[in-house]
C-alpha cells in the first residue's frame, strides 16, 4: 500500500512539473479605450515561467487578420503550442505575446480618413502603455517586436514604418502592403470620401502604401527596424509582397523575404510562427 502512495505522489510531482513548463493564454481579457469609446479585446499568452520568476519579459504584439479577432491565434494559429515548443527547444526565447481585437467596431488597425475611428492612436496611445504596465515587459525598444498575417501584416507594416524607434524587429505574413500606386490609393480615398481631392488621395498613399513609405524612408531609418518577410507562393497577396521586397532590394534596406509553397491559410501561417519567434529573438538575444 505504501509503495502503491509512494508511486502515485510521484507520478502526481511529475504531472504537476510537466504542467508547470506549459505557457498560459487568457483570451478575454480588455482594456478600455477613451480613443474608442469601448472597451477593447485582447487576448495574451504568459511563457512557461512567467509566474515563478520576477524578471522582465520582451514582447511581441501578434496581429490576426480580417475575419478574425484577438481570438484567431489562439484557436486556429495555436499560439501556445507553438510558442511553448519553440521557448523549450531553445529557438525563442521566453516572451509575452499580446493579440489585440482588431475587427470589433471597426475592421483594420489604422486610423480612419474620417478621423471619427483611431485605432492606430489607440494602440500606441492606450493598449501599449496599459499591457506593459500590466505585465512584466521591458520597455525598450531592443524588446519589442511585432508580426501579424494579412490585414494584421498590413498593421505590423505601417507600425513598424511609422514608430521605427519603438520596434526591434517586424515580421509581416501575407501581408496586405496597402495601395500598390497612387492610383489605387486615390479609388480607396474616393470610396470612403466621395468629394476628396485628389491630393488626400496622395497623401494617403504616402501613409498608408508600404511601397510609398519605402520610396520615401529616410537613410536614418533603413536599419532602425530588422524585417522578416513571408508570403505563400499561392496567395492572393503575392504581387505586393514581391513588390515590396524589390523595392527595400532597391533602397538599400536590409531585410528577409521568404515565398514558400503555400496560399493565405492557417497552415502556412503555423508554419511561419516558429520562424517569427527565432527571428525576433535574436534581437531579444543582442544577435
Amino acid at each position: 500500500m505504501k509503495k502503491y502512495l509512494l508511486t502515485a505522489f510521484m507520478a502526481l510531482l511529475c504531472s504537476a512539473a510537466a504542467l508547470a513548463q506549459t505557457g498560459k493564454v487568457f483570451d478575454n481579457l480588455s482594456v478600455a479605450s477613451k480613443i474608442l469609446k469601448m472597451e477593447r479585446k485582447f487576448a495574451v499568452y504568459l511563457p512557461p515561467d512567467y509566474e515563478t520568476s520576477t524578471r522582465d519579459y520582451p514582447v511581441l504584439y501578434l496581429l490576426h487578420g480580417s475575419g478574425d479577432n484577438h481570438t484567431g491565434w489562439v484557436q486556429f494559429g495555436e499560439v501556445l503550442g507553438i510558442a511553448d515548443k519553440a521557448i523549450k527547444d531553445g529557438a525563442a526565447t521566453p516572451m509575452v505575446i499580446i493579440m489585440p481585437d482588431g475587427d470589433t467596431g471597426r475592421r483594420g488597425y489604422f486610423n480612419d480618413p474620417k478621423g471619427d475611428w483611431n485605432y492606430e492612436d489607440f494602440f500606441f496611445q492606450e493598449l501599449m502603455p496599459y499591457v506593459e504596465k500590466k505585465y512584466r515587459i521591458k520597455s525598450q525598444k531592443r524588446f519589442r517586436a511585432i508580426s501579424g498575417l494579412s490585414m494584421g501584416g498590413g498593421g505590423t507594416l505601417m507600425y513598424a514604418m511609422h514608430h521605427p524607434e519603438l520596434f526591434s524587429s517586424a515580421c509581416p505574413l501575407s501581408a496586405y502592403v496597402g495601395p500598390l500606386n497612387v492610383e489605387e490609393a486615390k479609388k480607396n480615398i474616393q470610396r470612403a470620401l466621395p468629394n476628396a481631392a485628389d491630393s488626400v488621395g496622395v497623401n494617403y498613399y504616402n501613409q498608408f502604401s508600404a511601397l510609398g513609405l519605402v520610396a520615401k524612408m529616410p537613410d536614418k531609418d533603413k536599419k532602425a527596424v530588422r524585417w522578416f518577410l513571408d508570403c505563400g507562393d499561392d496567395d492572393f497577396l503575392y504581387e505586393g509582397n514581391a513588390l515590396l521586397h524589390i523595392a527595400m532590394t532597391k533602397k538599400a534596406i536590409p531585410h528577409e523575404f521568404r515565398m514558400r509553397d503555400g496560399g493565405h491559410t492557417w497552415t502556412y501561417w503555423r508554419a511561419s510562427l516558429p520562424k517569427v519567434l527565432e527571428f525576433v529573438s535574436d534581437a531579444f538575444h543582442q544577435y
